[in-house]
């Protein structure tokens, strides 16, 4: 059999009739905008860019408008925020656009990554994307160099104009100039002069909020209090969430100061908040405006929370994570301490014939038996609680004391700490008169042989100097020992005020305010140590029979 020879058969292309040129396909364009700020010339700006495209698509027989997409006051270095964006990727994704228009690269994208991730995405679909300033089509893998170019000079004018405004921000903090924002700030509304001006009925939340929880409430419980008393947020709703307790706490805005730079965004591109734990400085304006709640309370919740963060867990039954949980419940969770090895006493309650019998041991004891703690008693709540409360009246009943205390206390801050012979303010006049015979010697000198003459004057000052600036940084260091001591003792001088003479039933509330620790000292003897120092040894008398072992 013989095989037929190739041949090569041209088949010509069809040529359009007027048929086929009538039915042909219109392109589906759509049209994308942006302008990155509300101002009114930026606005007239975006309006416009709409009306062109508009008018352009219309204009094109071969067109037919899909869509326009426009977002209006966003920024460019990242597409999460703008919807009309997403929403035309979405529309490309579903075949519903044959091309995009835009007026340029950086209308588009003013970050790299995104301009090259979503420009490859289309070119996938088929769908260019022509970007009318650069003259540039992204269906074209040649084109993918000038994008990834231009790209890259959009992301950077955008991280130069950032640093722009990071640098006036830092300008504007370090020169005092206070920016805050009122739309979550409860208590305060921006007043005439520019600084917060307070609302009355709101600042009574506030306080509310501090007092109970310097009363021993919880953070749920004064949220629950909140919503069943229907009492407004800021935004006027009446749900409260635990976050927001927690700022509202933590926020010193209240005693009238403002910290600023707290948190910072990382980059102008993930624009990620990240909070300032050193990275950068912080700017501390003292007494800016008028305070809702004193200096005093507002410090005392802040070590109120400190405590609250440090009670140990329960056991490992009950907290195998090791993680404590705090609880108002019994104000003595977290101040009861074995005497013995210095764990937590953790409230039991037995059953015995048929009665319960609340009682509070050692963590370690229930743990671990008499592995690590041998002596350590159980104690009947009952007369543990009037052990306590027996120390609470013989403070109250010290009232004037306590408040000869505070005041000698305050009279220290201007005398020399012990085993200084020099106050600060000596320390600071002597630095100031050793930094003027410098100077002086500094202008009398003139030429090397004046500076051999003088060198000796010079080691001289220069040590005086040093040792001076140590002794001051010793001094700063024992002041805000005795600054802490003497916030405390103010704070329990003012409760005891509010607290009436004699505490004749347990008070809860009371005892978490005014005790700091109750150390079991053996089964008939306690020793109550109270936020002012005072300490007392008390002795339990133990209503039961058997006392417990």
């Amino acid at each position: 059999m013989t095989t037929a020879p190739s041949k090569l058969i041209v088949i010509p292309p069809v040529k359009e009739t007027v048929q086929s040129q009538a039915v042909k396909k219109q392109l589906r364009v759509a049209a994308y905008c942006r302008v990155s700020t509300d101002d009114e010339e930026q606005l007239t700006s975006y309006e416009a860019q709409k009306a062109y495209y508009t008018e352009k698509i219309k204009e094109n027989p071969d067109w037919i408008m899909a869509d326009i997409f426009a977002d209006e006051g966003k920024t460019g270095t990242s597409v999460k925020c703008r919807k009309d964006f997403q929403r035309m990727i979405r529309q490309c994704r579903r075949g519903k656009i044959d091309l995009i228009l835009t007026k340029s690269l950086s209308r588009f994208a003013r970050n790299t990554l995104h301009t090259i991730e979503y420009t490859r995405e289309l070119r996938q679909l088929g769908i260019p994307v022509i970007f009318e300033k650069e003259n540039l089509n992204s269906i074209s893998w040649e084109s993918e160099f000038l994008l990834t170019l231009y790209g890259a000079f959009a992301q950077s004018e955008s991280e130069s104009t950032s640093k722009n405004v990071i640098w006036g921000k830092h300008q504007a903090m370090k020169e005092g100039r206070v920016v805050i924002q009122y739309k979550h700030l409860l208590g305060y509304i921006r007043g005439e002069d520019g600084k917060p001006k307070i609302v009355p009925e709101q600042a009574e939340i506030i306080r509310f909020i501090f007092k109970r929880y310097l009363a021993g409430d919880t953070l749920r419980a004064i949220k629950a209090q909140l919503e069943a008393e229907q009492i407004p947020y800021a935004t006027g709703e009446v749900s409260w969430n635990i976050s927001t307790l927690q700022s509202i706490l933590q926020n010193e805005k209240y005693c009238g100061d403002v910290i600023m730079q707290k948190t910072f965004r990382k980059d102008c591109i993930s624009k990620k908040t990240v909070v300032n734990t050193g990275q950068l400085p912080k700017y501390w304006t003292q007494n800016h405006h008028e305070a809702i709640i004193s200096r005093e309370m507002f410090d005392a919740a802040q070590e109120e929370t400190l405590r609250r963060k440090a009670v140990a867990a329960g056991t490992k039954k009950s907290a195998p994570t090791g993680l404590g949980k705090y609880c108002s419940k019994h104000a003595l969770t977290g101040l009861l301490i074995c005497g013995e090895c210095g764990t937590p006493y953790r409230r039991v309650v037995w059953t015995q014939k048929g009665m319960k019998r609340p009682v509070w041991r050692c963590v370690n004891r229930i743990d671990h038996g008499r592995t690590y703690c041998k002596r350590s008693p159980t104690l009947d709540e009952k007369p543990l609680q009037r052990a306590v409360l027996a120390a609470v009246n013989i403070l109250m009943s010290r009232k004037d004391v306590l408040a000869n205390r505070v005041a000698s206390e305050m009279a220290q801050e201007l005398a020399p700490v012990p085993g200084e012979v020099m106050s600060l303010g000596d320390i600071e006049r002597a630095i100031g008169d050793l930094s003027k015979r410098f100077d002086r010697l500094m202008n009398e000198t003139d030429g090397e042989e004046s500076i051999q003459r003088n060198m000796d004057q010079f080691r001289d000052i220069s040590e005086q100097l040093a040792a001076l600036k140590e002794r001051k940084s010793h001094v700063l260091g024992l002041r805000a020992e005795n600054d802490l001591l003497t916030r405390r003792l103010q704070w329990a001088e003012q409760i005891m005020a509010e607290a009436p003479a004699e505490v004749t039933e347990w008070n809860e509330s009371i005892v978490h305010q005014l005790v700091e620790e109750v150390k079991v000292l053996s089964k008939d003897e306690i020793e109550i140590t109270f936020k002012n120092g005072t300490k007392i040894v008390q002795t339990i008398f133990v209503e039961w029979q058997e006392a417990a072992s």
